[in-house]
C-alpha cells in the first residue's frame, strides 16, 4: 500500500490544479488577472487539464491496487493464524500443560537503515493469545540469539534454553561454558542478555528465503518449557511450510 503522505500529495496536486482551472474559467479574482497571467501562455491551461486528467485516471487504479494489497494481506494473515492454531495444538501436549498465552509465534525480517547500517533482525509480527508474557525488545545481529543463529546458518535452529539456564546459574558458570563450548553454544549472548531472555525455555527458528535461496528473515516459536515435547517433525512441518509461504510473498503482507 502506498504511504499516506504520497497519497496526500497526489490529492493535493489534483485539487490545486482543479481549483486553478475553475478560478480561471470564472475569472476569479478578475479577468484582467488571468489575462496578464495566461496571456500568450495558453499551454499553462493545457498542462492543468493534463494534470487533472492524469491524476483522475490514476485514482481508480490506485483504489484497485490498494484493495488488492489489502486482500493479499488478509489472506497471508489468515494462513499465519492457521499455522499458529496448529502450533497451539502441539503445545497443548506439553506436561504440565502451559497457559494458552504461553506460546509465541514471531516473524522476523532482516533490515538496515542509513542511521543504523548494521544489518539486524527486527520483529515485524507477534502472535500470542494474550498480553503475557510481555514481548521484549530484541534486534539481534547475525549469529545472536536463536533467530540470529538461524540467520548465520541459514537453517533450522532449536535451543533448549531451559536446560542451559538450569546449569548456568551464575556469570562465572556462563563464561566458563561459553569459553569451553564456543560462543554459539550460548547463542553469542552476553550474560546480562541471556539472563534477560532465559525465561523462554524452548525456542525454535526456521529461515525465510527469497527466490534465490537467500535468508531474508525467519519465523520463531518460543515457550517457557516443554522443549522435548515440542521438538518434533510436526512442529518443524508447520514452521517450514509457513516460512515457504512468507518467502513466496517476500514478507510484504505480514
Amino acid at each position: 500500500m502506498r504511504p499516506l503522505t504520497a497519497k496526500i500529495v497526489d490529492r493535493a496536486i489534483m485539487l490545486t490544479a482543479t481549483c486553478v482551472l475553475v478560478a480561471q474559467q470564472y475569472a476569479v479574482p478578475s479577468a484582467s488577472f488571468w489575462n496578464d497571467l495566461v496571456g500568450g501562455r495558453g499551454y499553462l491551461i493545457a498542462i492543468l487539464v493534463t494534470v487533472i486528467a492524469a491524476f483522475g485516471a490514476l485514482t481508480p487504479a490506485q483504489i484497485w491496487s490498494e484493495r488488492s494489497q489489502m486482500a493479499r494481506r488478509t489472506a497471508v494473515r489468515h494462513q499465519i493464524l492457521n499455522h499458529f492454531g496448529r502450533l497451539l495444538a502441539i503445545a497443548s501436549r506439553v506436561d504440565p500443560k502451559p497457559s494458552a498465552s504461553d506460546l509465541g509465534l514471531h516473524v522476523w525480517r532482516v533490515t538496515w537503515s542509513l542511521r543504523r547500517p548494521r544489518r539486524r533482525l527486527i520483529r515485524i509480527a507477534t502472535y500470542r493469545l494474550g498480553s503475557t508474557p510481555a514481548t521484549r525488545t530484541f534486534e539481534p545481529g547475525r549469529g545472536v540469539g536463536v533467530v540470529g543463529l538461524c540467520w548465520k546458518r541459514n537453517e533450522e535452529v532449536a535451543v533448549d534454553v531451559e536446560r542451559l539456564a538450569g546449569k548456568l546459574t551464575t556469570h562465572v558458570d556462563y563464561d566458563e561454558y561459553a569459553t569451553a563450548e564456543g560462543a554459539d553454544a550460548v547463542m553469542n549472548l552476553a550474560w546480562p542478555e541471556f539472563a534477560r531472555v532465559r525465561h523462554r525455555g524452548a525456542v525454535f527458528a526456521s529461515p525465510i528465503r527469497n527466490g534465490r535461496g537467500e535468508f531474508i528473515g525467519c519465523v520463531s516459536v518460543d515457550a517457557s518449557s516443554g522443549f522435548a515435547t515440542l521438538a518434533n517433525d510436526e512442529l518443524w512441518h508447520e514452521l517450514n511450510s509457513l516460512c515457504m509461504l512468507l518467502g513466496d510473498d517476500g514478507l510484504l503482507h505480514v
